[in-house]
């Protein structure tokens, strides 16, 4: 009891000291928050443009919390709701102090702990500064020393407050194979929430992802705007409530809906990581900070290269043999691919994996199919000079497979209820350590049997429904949303330890798992099972508003289209695919003499130009959603180097077309053009083509370009000339 005095002194004198503090700032490049402690209380005074040391708004008092807590005069949606084991179901959360460190050169972790008077319970706060990416994350952690557990009923990763005359919300939603529309709202009085309940691929129908447009709509480069990103591959929240005041609270992070947790004594909750930009020049630099902060600090070997790759999935589907995939390797290599990947089908015996039926979750090669086993096609591919990857989805599991029958007890399941299927597969309940070892287990086994092994896609085809875990405590059952995205993350950062150098593609049914949690383990991930050109335009447009394009796989398929059944040119559908991380599942097998030498350029010049892509700046010009027409360039950090893209969606008569201008470019450099992907036969698409260009020509005048016809397309290489 002495101690527990003595500690609470300190606290309350460590409170004293500090209550008259300096702001607390945190500071990018151009952009700051600003806190203060009033009264014991942590409030934000100010988030935007980033000020100067004298700026008289430092010594103003903070109008909202920083973090708000449920039950003492708020009467708004709160950041955190704790009932304590006396049945108070408010929290008080008073400043006990803050710290500053350098964590390298340009990022700076700012830790403020905060503390109950009454209750030993704790809350830590943590804004990391991203200087030069001018992006801040933060996140929560909760700890108590109550004798019995805390019940957690709102825990936010994060708060923002705003203060404009009106907010826009840019959204993103859609399906599957028609991920990441954009969508755009005005915010009035009340409440808007984002969110989802699938448990996995939880970015199916919204993604975690939104921007913010202060006073009226922003455009690419005009409008103060925020930019928001969580990471976390479960159920999450944005909610957004605006008051008759017109002050915007923004709380972000895991989805409270049926999900308290039962928080025991010393037990840490870490929340996930909110990251959030702010920019008074449009979205496109908010798109820009996010791309630049996640090759540079988040995403697994962002600054490495990444494999161009023949998928046989299109080709064979679950149908192949091993001189059906010798044929596509060979195919592969011929074309100047790095990689061959061998997708869904390749595994189970008792239950073979001739369908999405059967034999998921039995992950021993199938004796029929590869007799010779992985091992073999891992050797046909260094005879051929190319990389082998693999197709996995190790969270999931047929009823029908060995699995199933040793361990029904594994999958997630209400007692007393039938399982209800979706594609024939249950999910794996990742909340339970055994459930996690294996997961982990077959992953590390097949690419420690296999070190040649260079690439795993990892799927994830379906949601969780009847959320039940025969793992937890019946009073612990709401921990399942919870406990399965850690258990995740848990398995990908072991897997990530022990193969620090194969690539991993994040996959969920296509685009339905696509969040910063789950990418910090990641090279890259699959936007849609969609692949048909036209549609992938739109939805690679929605995925450039967040996430960069080294980990944006893009695919040449067949025409017509397997999902759509439209037939597009092959120069549209590789002109497309070159803006990300080209991928192809179209076969060779499949093209005239003319495509296969027009494809083996077309890879050729993707090589030669793919680091500008990778690591330049992104400019999205004209919108698919507003033109018939898209255009987008990317412009190397050192402005010597770009790639400018124009796709002719929809073609009208006597339709005037526009001169096509690009941006980011230096205004007092010269540049040379040189069109690129011409198909043969074809002359240029460029209307009066001159040896050289000034950047301010380029992006003031523009060109003209015959884009003639429904998916025409150019490609532009610009050099500078020195």
């Amino acid at each position: 009891m002495k101690k527990l005095f003595l500690l609470m002194c300190i606290l309350c004198l460590s409170s004293r000291l500090l209550i008259a503090q300096e702001p607390i700032r945190i500071q990018t490049k151009n952009t700051e928050l600003i806190l203060r402690v009033e009264n014991k209380e942590l409030k934000q005074v100010y988030f935007g443009e980033k000020l100067p040391e004298s700026g008289t708004i430092l010594n103003e008092r903070g109008r909202y919390p920083a973090y708000s807590a449920f039950g003492l005069g708020e009467q708004n949606e709160v950041a955190l709701h704790a009932v304590h084991a006396d049945g108070n179901t408010s929290t008080k959360l008073d400043f006990v102090g803050v710290t500053q460190a350098q964590e390298g050169d340009d990022v700076t972790l700012t830790t403020i702990q905060l503390k109950d008077p009454v209750y030993p319970f704790f809350t830590t706060l943590y804004y990391k500064a991203y200087v030069n990416n001018d992006l801040i994350e933060c996140w929560s952690e909760y700890k108590h020393q109550e004798k019995k557990p805390v019940t957690l009923y709102q825990f936010a990763s994060g708060q923002l407050s705003l203060k404009n005359r009106s907010y826009w919300l840019t959204h993103f939603t859609g399906d599957w194979a028609g991920e990441f529309n954009e969508k755009q709202v005005e915010l009035t009085e009340g409440i808007k929430i984002i969110d989802t309940k699938l448990g996995t691929r939880a970015t199916f129908y919204n993604h975690p992802v939104s921007f913010i447009s202060l006073d009226k709509p922003a455009t690419e480069d005009e409008g103060e705007v925020v930019g928001l990103a969580l990471a976390w591959p479960s159920n999450y929240r944005f909610l957004f409530e605006k008051n008759s005041q017109q002050e915007l609270r923004v709380l972000a992070g895991m989805n409270p809906y049926a999900s308290q947790y039962r928080l025991k004594k010393d037990e840490v909750f870490k929340t996930p990581s909110l990251m959030y930009s702010y920019s008074k020049n449009g979205k496109g630099e908010i798109s820009r900070n996010f791309h630049s902060w996640a090759r540079t600090h988040w995403l697994h070997n962002g600054d490495k290269d990444r494999y161009s790759l023949m998928n046989n999935w299109e080709a064979t589907y679950f149908s192949f043999d091993e001189p059906a995939l010798q044929s596509i390797i060979q195919d592969a290599s011929k074309m100047g691919f790095d990689l061959f990947l061998l997708d869904d089908g390749w595994f189970g015996n008792k239950h073979p994996r001739n369908s999405d039926n059967a034999g998921l979750g039995d992950w021993q090669v199938n004796k029929e199919k590869l007799p010779n086993g992985i091992g073999w096609l891992v050797k046909e591919c260094v005879n051929n000079n190319i990389k082998f990857g693999i197709w996995l989805e190790p969270e999931m599991v047929n009823p029908k497979s060995e699995l199933f029958e040793k361990h029904p007890d594994w999958v997630i399941q209400q007692p007393n209820r039938e399982h209800r299927l979706f594609r024939n597969q249950l999910v794996l309940d990742l909340s339970n350590p055994k459930v996690q070892n294996f997961v982990f287990e077959t992953v590390d086994q097949l690419l420690k049997e296999n070190p040649d092994i260079a690439y795993v896609k990892w799927d994830c085809n379906r949601a969780i429904t009847n959320g039940g875990s025969t793992y937890l405590a019946p009073e612990e059952q709401s921990h399942l949303w919870i406990d399965y995205g850690r258990g995740f993350l848990s398995v990908m950062d072991r897997v990530r330890t022990n193969h620090p150098d194969v690539h991993f593609m994040l996959c969920g049914g296509g685009g339905g798992r696509l969040d910063y949690g789950s990418l910090k383990y990641f090279e890259e991930y699959w936007p849609s099972d969609n692949t048909d050109a036209l549609q992938r335009v739109f939805i690679q447009w929605g995925n450039s508003q967040f996430f960069p394009a080294i980990a944006m796989c893009c695919h040449v398929s067949a025409s017509p289209n397997h999902q759509t059944q439209r037939r597009t040119p092959l120069k549209f559908r590789f002109d497309v695919a070159m803006s990300g991380k080209l991928g192809m599942d179209l076969q060779p097998r499949s093209m005239n003499e003319n495509e296969i030498q027009f494809a083996k350029e077309a890879i050729n010049t993707y090589n030669r130009i793919k680091n500008t892509i990778f690591t330049g700046d992104l400019y999205r010009i004209l919108s698919p959603y507003e033109n018939n027409v898209a255009t987008l360039n990317y412009v190397s950090p050192e402005k010597d180097k770009a790639v400018f893209y124009a796709y002719r969606l929809k073609s009208h008569i006597s339709e005037v077309s526009p001169k096509y201008k690009m941006k980011g470019l230096d205004p007092d450099k010269k540049y040379k053009l040189n069109e690129i992907n011409i198909f043969p036969g074809e002359g240029s698409s460029i209307s009066g083509l001159q040896e050289t260009y000034t950047g301010a020509y380029l992006m003031n005048s523009g060109l003209s370009l015959r884009l003639n016809g429904d998916y025409d397309s150019v490609v532009l290489e610009v050099e500078e000339i020195i």
